[in-house]
């Protein structure tokens, strides 16, 4: 197959390139054998803003399918930049359906559990209404309703959320710096989410990609849940640290720029309707990530 990755330089666009390589790790047991024609494009590489570099881009490299990664993820600065974030995050997959819909072409498009309000007590289902509380929810609500309106019954919209992995910043990795630094960390304990390894997500979405069919929405986060502060304390343990350097504090007392939805759990009802189990816990997956990101350092510090 022709693949077209945009955002390939991000963190979840690096893990779903790496995927289609054959050389990623992940908790999915079927491993993707290779031998695909990528096109990875970075920012730099396609501005997906631009519908007429996007149309040239699928001139380029005919791609069969397209995985949309790119997107505008400073949640904080989306508040005071919220026309820019719309852009990205609504206009661009709006262009890349555009030409998707001419070529007829699979659209599996990124995006995330901040399209809900976070005042529920139970997972939200896939069909749940969003009501993002936040300009980066928003501009992310856009681009999901663009795509559907395009390519009704053919694209896949796959929310993600807390994406931790081996390239980029994340919350884990400034977990893994701070423990190296700071006698205790203080750390909120009153929003609920799932964190999610990136090279499980980056698995999963390529299995749906290659799936006939699968189209609608569908969440892609690892299962159970957590608060920011249980997985601080994780990663403390996971590392050899003692968690009671972790301490919990509120969201009131830790204020952003940008509102956080106080609960953001996704159900993963829909997997089963194309075959397939919800991705593993979440303490499985960051203790494979965390001892994966150990060997990585050990080998750069050899010079191998």
């Amino acid at each position: 197959m022709r693949w077209l990755v945009t955002g390939a330089g991000g963190l979840l666009g690096r893990d779903v390139v790496a995927r289609l390589a054959g050389d990623a790790p992940g908790g999915d047991p079927d491993r993707d054998p290779g031998g695909d024609q990528v096109a990875a494009l970075d920012r730099a590489g396609l501005d997906v803003t631009d519908l007429a570099a996007v149309r040239a881009a699928f001139a380029e490299h005919r791609p069969e399918v397209v995985v949309n990664c790119a997107a505008y993820t400073a949640v904080n600065d989306a508040e005071s930049h919220e026309s820019l974030a719309l852009r990205i995050n609504g206009d661009g997959p709006r262009n890349l359906a555009v030409a998707c819909a001419e070529h007829g072409v699979r659209l599996v498009h990124i995006s995330t559990d901040y399209v809900f309000p976070g005042d529920a007590r139970t997972p939200y289902s896939e069909d749940h209404p969003p009501a993002p509380r936040n300009a980066y929810g928003r501009g992310k609500l856009a681009g999901e309703r663009a795509v559907s309106a395009l390519l009704p019954g053919s694209a896949a919209i796959v929310r993600t959320a807390w994406l931790y992995g081996a390239h980029g910043r994340s919350f884990v990795r400034t977990m893994i710096d701070l423990e190296s630094r700071c006698d205790s960390v203080h750390v909120v304990a009153d929003q609920y989410g799932q964190p999610s390894w990136s090279a499980d997500v980056a698995g999963r979405v390529v299995a749906l990609a290659r799936t006939p069919g699968a189209a609608g929405i569908f969440h892609a986060t690892n299962s159970g849940e957590a608060t920011w502060f249980d997985l601080a304390r994780e990663v403390f343990r996971l590392v050899g640290a003692d968690p009671a350097r972790v301490r919990p504090t509120t969201s009131e007392v830790y204020r952003t720029p940008a509102p956080r939805p106080a609960y953001t759990v996704l159900g993963h009802d829909r997997w089963k309707d194309v075959g397939m189990e919800p991705l593993r816990d979440w303490r499985g997956a960051l203790h494979e990530a965390l001892s994966r990101f150990g060997q990585a350092a050990a080998t750069a510090g050899r010079g191998a």
